[in-house]
């Protein structure tokens, strides 16, 4: 049997048993794990019978068992994993045996806190000390799952690669020989509606029910009272802040999109909209937004211009063609809603919304390099310095597994500092887990249909997150 073969049992295992600790972290943070704690104060059983009529103490006897199970998977990998030490990377087992050495101490801080109060441990160690098992098991995880001959860095350097925009012979590629005209046998309607559709295209749709939804679960999140005119007026100025956006980088890149088979029907490229009007467009919906936002607060108004600004300009033109951490910085893009959201209810920047813009700014490279991964030579042509191309699809997996690892941590620390409920702790936990095997099958099978496998999981766990962000923190 070759070393590879009998190591394929240890990733399934060491997934398993960091999303079972996952779910013991995220439940923790939440604020029924609170009530089950004063409910039972013993330990390490509860004392009196167990009945429905008392959920909380169901949950602290569920919580409890859950830790003993998960506690047998963190001692049952670690001891896989030495059984293998032939094949196993010193690293994996320095990082397991954190685990296994840190989870008993994990457990001790929890009996303080259920016995003599969460006053008798310093503030947030007991979650620290799970984040931590957490972040190691991951970190085992990544760099078992790295294939034979890397190095394992997991450092990240912001210089600007060699990569040469690659030139196409494709005389139609050629703007001039390429105009693309308008069906001469369609009616004046049929027209209409062709013109209509490729100006909404400009404005990508596509972004605008997710980066909505981060503003909405700001909006949720944040104290005080949430209007209905709140609500309308930040969600339509995000919406037409985002078409600003999306029209300036049709607009600006046209010619790399023309190099892509992904992009190369872009109305900019096809002329069906002319550059001028595309500019004209932007513009119009770059103001219509800020007057919209200043009706909210000036200070939504000036998010939503530092928004527009950083896409258009610091992403599409510095970020995206100069470096390959380009999908890392510009997660700050899709960051900013939370920041809006938030600051649409109170007129200033709540914790709330700078630990979302924390989630959104870390999954964005978990969900994106997916993208980049299946469509690794669409970018190559463009001349884009995409991860994939600069660094390989090796190192491209073990970022998608990291940033995954720290997304589902800072969703930790939502959860930790708002009191979000069940609902958001069972999404998180249950999305997560889901998100997580997808990302090991891109691991294991290495192909376009697992990389979109992947990207569809991101956005499945993103959206669920913020549906429940929204239920429960109106619920509250």
């Amino acid at each position: 049997m070759r070393a590879s073969e009998s190591r394929q049992p240890l990733p399934a295992l060491l997934a398993t048993t960091a999303v079972g600790v996952y779910v013991l972290v995220v439940a923790g943070a939440t604020a029924a794990i609170a009530e089950a704690a004063r409910t039972c104060s013993s330990w390490p059983v509860c004392q009196g019978p167990v009945t429905l009529s008392d959920p909380a103490l169901v949950v602290a006897w569920g919580h409890r068992l859950t830790a003993v199970a998960v506690g047998l998977l963190v001692l049952a990998t670690a001891a896989a994993a030495v059984r293998n030490r032939a094949e196993t990377r010193t690293r994996v087992l320095a990082a397991l045996g954190v685990a296994t050495l840190a989870f008993p101490v994990q457990v001790a801080l929890g009996a303080v806190v259920v016995t003599t109060g969460a006053a008798a441990v310093p503030a947030g160690a007991h979650l620290a000390v799970g984040m931590g098992i957490f972040s190691a098991l991951a970190l085992a995880l990544a760099w078992d799952l790295e294939p034979a001959g890397t190095d394992g860095s997991v450092g990240f350097s912001l210089g600007t690669p060699d990569v040469e925009p690659a030139e196409s012979d494709d005389p139609a590629d050629d703007p001039a020989e390429d105009p693309t005209p308008a069906p001469s046998e369609l009616s004046p309607l049929a027209r209409a509606k062709v013109t209509a559709f490729a100006y909404f295209r400009l404005m990508k749709p596509r972004l605008m029910w997710l980066l909505c939804l981060v503003a909405a679960a700001a909006m949720a999140l944040a104290p005080g009272d949430l209007t209905v005119r709140t609500v309308v007026l930040t969600l339509s100025g995000g919406v037409l802040s985002i078409g600003a956006s999306g029209t300036f980088n049709h607009v600006l890149e046209r010619d790399r999109d023309r190099r892509m088979s992904r992009t190369n029907d872009r109305p900019t490229v096809t002329h069906q909209v002319a550059v001028r009007n595309a500019v004209a467009f932007g513009f119009a919906l770059a103001i219509a937004s800020l007057v919209v936002f200043a009706a909210v607060n000036l200070l939504t108004a000036a998010l939503g211009l530092s928004a527009i600004l950083f896409y258009s300009v610091i992403y599409t033109l510095v970020l995206k063609p100069n470096t390959v951490q380009n999908t890392v910085i510009g997660g700050a893009a899709g960051a900013l809603p939370a920041l809006i959201g938030s600051a649409a209810v109170t007129g200033r920047i709540e914790l709330s919304g700078v630990v979302l813009a924390a989630v959104i700014f870390l999954w964005t490279p978990a969900h994106f390099y997916n993208l980049a991964l299946a469509y690794r030579e669409d970018y190559a042509r463009g001349g884009f310095p995409m991860m994939p191309v600069v660094r390989g699809e090796a190192e491209t997996r073990k970022h998608i597994l990291l940033y995954l690892a720290a997304t589902l941590l800072a969703a930790v620390a939502l959860s930790a500092v708002t009191g979000l409920g069940w609902l958001y702790a069972a999404t998180t936990g249950a999305f997560g887990a889901v998100f997580l095997w997808a990302v090991l099958r891109l691991h294991r099978e290495r192909t376009e249909s697992a990389a979109f496998r992947a990207f569809h999981a991101s956005n499945a766990y993103l959206g669920a997150l913020l549906v429940a962000v929204v239920v429960d923190a109106l619920a509250l």
